[in-house]
C-alpha cells in the first residue's frame, strides 16, 4: 500500500502527483493500493465539495481518505506536503519520501516489494504539475496572512483584521510583497474590499502561483465531515501584469494572453510561467471586484 499525503492547493504535491498516478497505473495488476489521504492547510478545504471537484480535475482514480482532523496525520507523526509512506503486505512501513524528487527511488521500493526490477516509469507533465526549475527558483512559499508572512514592505506595516487602504510602494526587493488598495489583512490571508485592489510581488522563479478564491467564511467542522458550503463569493476577474507590461509571453494556466483571468473557486491559481532567462521580476496582479482571499504565493 502506497499512502499519499495531499491538500489540493499545494504546488509540491501537485509536482509530484503525475508519478504517483503512474504508479497507481502500472502496479494495479501487482496489488499495488495506493490511497489519498487529503489533509488540508487552509479552511476551504475542508470542503468536501472543494475537495471532489479538485480530485475530478486531476483525475484522482484510486481512493481518497478526508482527514480533516488531521487524525491520520498524527497517527503518522507527519509533518510534510507531500508524503509517501509505502507499506508491506502486514501493514509496516518500508520506505518514505518527504516531499519532492527522489521519484526513480521511490520506484525502486516499490518494485522490491513485488521482488521485480524493470524500466521507471516516464512521465512527461505539464501545466502547474510541470517539475520546478530548480536551478533559477529563488523565491519560496510565502503566506500572505499575518500569522506567518515574511517580506511585507508597504508603507507602515500590516493593520491587523481591519479594513485599511494600503499602498506599494515603486519598488520591490526580490521576495518582498505589498498591497495597494482597500484591504483587510486576517491571520490567514488577505481580503480585498472595494474594486481595484492589487498585490505585488517582487519574485525571481519561472512559475508564480497564487492561492486564492471568492471570500470564504469558516466552515462548520464535525469530525471528518464538513457541514454546509464555505463559498459565499461571485466569480472575481483580475488582471495581470509583469514588470508593467501584458503577460502575452509569460501567462500561466489561468491566465489568457492579455493577463486575464476569474477567480471561480479557492484554489491554487499559475498566473506566470515564463522562458528563459529568469531574471527579478515585479509582478502586480489587480482584482477588478471586490471579495477576493488570497492565502499564499509559491514558485516553480
Amino acid at each position: 500500500m502506497l499512502i499519499d499525503f495531499w491538500t489540493y492547493t499545494c504546488i509540491n504535491w501537485l509536482r509530484t502527483f503525475p508519478y504517483v498516478r503512474a504508479w497507481a497505473e502500472k502496479y494495479k495488476d501487482k496489488g499495488l493500493v495506493v490511497i489519498g489521504v487529503h489533509t488540508p492547510e487552509f479552511s476551504f478545504e475542508h470542503d468536501l465539495d472543494n475537495v471532489r471537484q479538485a480530485a475530478k480535475e486531476r483525475n484522482v482514480d484510486y481512493p481518497i481518505v478526508i482527514d480533516n482532523d488531521h487524525a491520520i496525520w498524527n497517527a503518522f507523526n507527519n509533518q510534510y506536503w507531500p508524503a509517501l509512506y509505502l507499506l508491506d503486505a502486514r501493514g509496516r512501513i518500508q520506505y518514505h519520501q518527504f516531499g519532492e524528487g527522489q521519484y526513480d527511488e521511490s520506484e525502486k521500493a516499490i518494485q522490491r516489494l513485488f521482488t521485480e526490477t524493470g524500466a521507471m516509469v516516464s512521465v512527461d507533465a505539464g501545466g502547474a504539475e510541470a517539475a520546478a526549475d530548480w536551478n533559477n527558483l529563488q523565491s519560496g512559499e510565502n503566506y500572505v496572512g499575518y500569522e506567518r508572512t515574511q517580506n511585507f514592505a508597504s508603507p507602515g506595516g500590516p493593520v491587523l483584521d481591519t479594513p485599511y487602504l494600503y499602498a506599494a510602494p515603486p519598488a520591490l526587493d526580490r521576495n518582498q510583497w505589498a498591497l495597494a488598495g482597500d484591504w483587510t489583512m486576517q491571520k490567514d490571508g488577505v481580503v480585498s474590499n472595494k474594486p481595484g485592489g492589487r498585490i505585488a510581488y517582487g519574485f525571481h522563479a519561472r512559475d508564480l502561483h497564487c492561492v486564492m478564491g471568492p471570500a470564504v467564511s469558516s466552515p462548520a467542522v464535525a469530525g471528518s465531515a464538513v457541514i454546509g458550503s464555505a463559498v459565499t463569493g461571485k466569480p472575481i476577474r483580475f488582471r495581470v501584469r509583469v514588470d508593467g507590461q501584458q503577460t502575452s509571453a509569460v501567462h500561466g494556466v489561468d491566465v489568457d494572453a492579455q493577463g486575464n483571468g476569474i477567480i471561480t473557486e479557492p484554489k491554487m491559481y499559475q498566473l506566470i510561467r515564463q522562458p528563459k532567462p529568469i531574471v527579478d521580476r515585479r509582478f502586480e496582479i489587480e482584482f477588478l471586484d471586490p471579495g477576493v482571499k488570497a492565502y499564499s504565493f509559491t514558485f516553480g
